[in-house]
């Protein structure tokens, strides 16, 4: 989850994916991958070394699925995953 420091901050991304893509960056971060081996954030989605954490890949995953559900007609009637 997001975690802002005054209680009436939002995101200024109102996208629908924009809280679990916010939440992944936010991972990759604060992830060994980023702060010691001084990678981007996108470098280190396609690295598979072991330096980014499970709870970012199971981010990943979300984020994934909630953009696939956007354009999946199927998915109209019962909304984005992610929620």
């Amino acid at each position: 989850m997001i975690e802002y420091e005054n209680e009436n901050e939002r995101l200024k991304d109102t996208s629908r994916c924009a809280g679990v893509r916010a939440d992944l960056k936010m991972c990759l971060l604060k992830s060994d991958c980023c702060k010691v081996h001084k990678r981007t954030p996108r470098e280190c989605l396609r690295i598979t070394d072991g330096s980014v954490p499970e709870e970012c890949q199971a981010l990943r995953v979300s984020f994934f699925e909630c953009k696939r559900s956007l354009l999946d007609g199927r998915r109209r009637f019962r909304g984005p995953k992610g929620y």
